[in-house]
């Protein structure tokens, strides 16, 4: 009885977390760079210029903070004691960067870079460990699998909040002062984000200790080189998370211009984009059983690419985009899942194969790489953007909403394919009872 009161605990601690960081993390991929063009009035170069700045700089952070894990030793673990030690931070930064200043267009431009690299850096901090910690809290990998799918859950579960609730807390706290519900909206995800934080520390517990010596940063590295499973999963990232911040950072601007959508339609939509996926979520431990992830991975892919594509021939009519927006967003769902439940997996494989257990660097490569891709699609989707002549708040031209259906549609399409194309690649031999077992490796 204790020990599956524990597990139903653990997985309910483990997913809080990544709901509370995706009540931030949701902004940031819906809605900042639209704050910056059209609440902030940003110039689009100084926009590109803080996102790519930003994503390096915070790309080493990532590689620190993963050595940093590694060589955690604390009562708490490894991992966990960031959760506790990240949350007010991160709590103060997510409002801080959607915030307008008084200032003039170049102390605007200072403070959005600082403030959004203070963001992005408290994020790495609570975020990277809920992938670390995951070899910790089991040695049994289908017991992984379902702490990601309650990862994964709740964190649909912050998207929807999100979705739905954004825009109309925006105009309720805001009025017609847009600046001002936009900050004290992000105030109210980031005070919430900060208490499912603390929570988590309080409910998840590291079981599964590795007896291995702390090695350093060169050994570490060398490690990776014989680890080609990973390769591949590192490789796909650029690809899969790049199609996936282009069609974020696209989306209002695809439905404010291009479908001309009125706010209660643009809240059903995002609404749908972050309750539907659930449902792949859901389906996750069942199909499990019968394929393997690298499949499950596939078989979404194919199915988000076909909501994709009804998007782009459904002519902006109404209907169209409802049955195009259900279908993308159950494939992805399941593609999410089954991407996050994989990637536990190469580290016990590496560690099989070398005795080294780098779950830390691995983690923070993993997410060094798609911040790597975040920041150059935000920059494409700015260079696109001002390519296509758009200016925030007008009418557009044909360039313009040319340009946003290439962020939006086009190019997730192709990036999409090449994830594809690189994920029938990889492959994971088989582990015995003794190797999925890190502590017995």
């Amino acid at each position: 009885m204790y020990r599956n009161s524990f597990i139903w605990r653990q997985r309910l601690g483990y997913g809080i977390a990544d709901l509370g960081c995706n009540l931030v993390w949701q902004m940031l991929t819906i809605y900042q760079m639209y704050f910056y063009t059209d609440i902030m009035k940003l110039p689009a170069v100084s926009i590109g210029l803080i996102f790519l700045v930003t994503r390096l700089i915070d790309g080493a952070g990532d590689l620190l903070m993963g050595f940093i894990i590694d060589n955690t030793k604390s009562r708490w673990g490894k991992s966990r004691p960031y959760f506790l030690w990240g949350a007010l931070p991160f709590a103060l930064f997510s409002a801080a960067a959607f915030y307008v200043p008084q200032l003039s267009v170049q102390w605007k431009i200072s403070y959005a870079f600082v403030t959004y690299l203070g963001l992005s850096l408290t994020y790495t901090v609570v975020n990277m460990p809920l992938t670390s910690i995951l070899p910790n809290l089991t040695a049994d990998l289908n017991e992984r699998t379902n702490l990601a799918t309650s990862r994964i859950l709740f964190s649909f579960i912050g998207a929807t909040v999100v979705g739905t609730a954004t825009l109309p807390l925006v105009n309720y706290l805001g009025g017609t002062d847009l600046q001002t519900g936009y900050f004290l909206t992000m105030l109210g995800y980031g005070a919430v984000a900060a208490i499912f934080l603390c929570i988590t520390f309080s409910m998840v517990k590291e079981t599964v200790r590795s007896n291995k010596v702390s090695f350093s940063v060169r050994i570490s590295f060398r490690s990776l080189l014989s680890n080609r499973p990973w390769q591949l999963f590192a490789l796909n990232i650029i690809f899969m998370w790049g199609a996936y911040f282009l069609q974020q950072g696209g989306l209002l601007y695809y439905y404010t211009y291009c479908a001309k959508a009125n706010t209660e339609m643009i809240a059903t939509i995002t609404t749908l984009s972050a309750i539907l996926p659930a449902l792949g979520t859901f389906s996750t431990p069942f199909l499990a059983r019968f394929m393997s992830k690298k499949n499950m991975f596939l078989l979404s892919s194919v199915v988000h690419l076909l909501g994709i594509f009804m998007l782009i021939f459904s002519a902006e009519q109404f209907n169209l985009l409802i049955a195009g927006t259900i279908i993308s967003a159950l494939g992805f769902g399941l593609r999410h899942t089954a991407y996050f439940s994989m990637q536990a997996d190469p580290v016990d494989y590496g560690e099989s194969k070398t005795g080294i257990n780098v779950g830390g660097l691995i983690a923070a490569i993993n997410q060094f790489i798609g911040k790597i891709a975040m920041a150059v699609s935000g920059v494409v989707a700015v260079y696109i953007l001002s390519k296509g002549g758009y200016h925030g708040g007008q009418p557009q031209t044909e360039s313009s909403l040319k340009a946003i259906k290439m962020i939006y549609l086009y190019l997730p399409v192709i990036l999409v394919c090449i994830s594809m194309a690189i994920m029938c690649f990889y492959q994971l031999e088989p582990l015995s009872p003794k190797d999925e077992n890190p502590a017995n490796a």
